[in-house]
């Protein structure tokens, strides 16, 4: 009886999977996921690509550059997003494809009087070895942490570009999106957090670094010292589907949408 119950189990399951299959290849959807960082940008895309190609479907979710990786990696995605440079090991495995170059803003409170920090200085606050704000200048307030999630993107470019060996400080709160740590140091004149510069609303102020502002114009010309890529990973050599939203995102029209939403094209 239970074999009979498993194996009518097991045939079920085998047709919802083929009847999903059939409606996604049928109706072209692509899967793209992975960071966060990007998933704003690539929806904005996908919205713009999908109303240029009826009946195909670009579906983009978050879930963070490791899962990204992951994702194309398994197959569960076509299309992954990797707000870092790829690892040696991940770059043998996968073909690459960058789309943007985002600046890393520190970001602050609009109250607060720092304008200007050193990577040094962003290193020994973030290490836990700088713990008040007078102590670079600042009012007399305690400096409160915002880090990414392990696995981030955002904060591997962040761990790269700014601490190199040194660890985040395990008082630093954690967050999952730029979203999550924008709205905490928007409303928090204690705050300090990272993020893309692409994302950062006037809510918020971005430091200078290293006597550098974060414009467009410094980050183009590389005199801003915080540059990640914003990549597209595929497990082999893309599909026609996805092949065809690579190819639109690289598109003249398709950068100008990014050089508008605050990153630098790459063409």
């Amino acid at each position: 009886m239970m074999r009979t119950v498993l194996l009518t189990l097991a045939g079920i399951a085998l047709l919802v999977f083929l009847c999903f299959d059939w409606r996604s290849n049928r109706h072209g959807v692509l899967n793209v996921l992975g960071s966060t960082s990007i998933q704003p940008f690539a929806e904005m895309l996908a919205q713009e690509f999908n109303g240029r190609e009826p009946g195909f479907v670009v579906d983009v979710q978050g879930g963070g550059s490791t899962a990204g990786i992951q994702a194309a990696m398994n197959g569960v995605a076509e299309i992954g997003m990797c707000s870092r440079n790829l690892k040696q090991e991940e770059a043998a495995l996968f073909r690459q494809f960058e789309i943007a170059r985002d600046g890393l803003a520190i970001v602050v409170h609009r109250s607060n009087p720092i304008e200007s920090l050193t990577r040094s200085q962003v290193r020994a606050l973030f290490a836990g070895e700088i713990t008040n704000w007078k102590e670079v200048g600042g009012d007399n307030r305690e400096v409160r942490l915002i880090t990414r999630e392990e696995g981030s993107g955002t904060r591997e470019a962040f761990q790269k570009l700014v601490m190199g060996s040194t660890r985040i400080s395990r008082r630093a709160l954690t967050q999952e999106s730029n979203g999550a740590v924008s709205e905490l140091v928007k409303h928090d004149p204690c705050a300090v957090g990272y993020m893309s510069l692409g994302l950062v609303g006037a809510d918020l102020k971005a430091l200078a670094i290293d006597g550098v502002a974060p414009t467009m114009d410094a980050a183009k010309s590389g005199r801003y010292p915080l540059i990640r890529p914003f990549l597209f990973v595929t497990r082999s050599d893309p599909s026609e589907k996805a092949r065809a939203f690579i190819d639109f995102v690289l598109s003249a029209p398709a950068q100008d949408l990014l050089r508008r939403e605050g990153l630098i094209p790459i063409r």
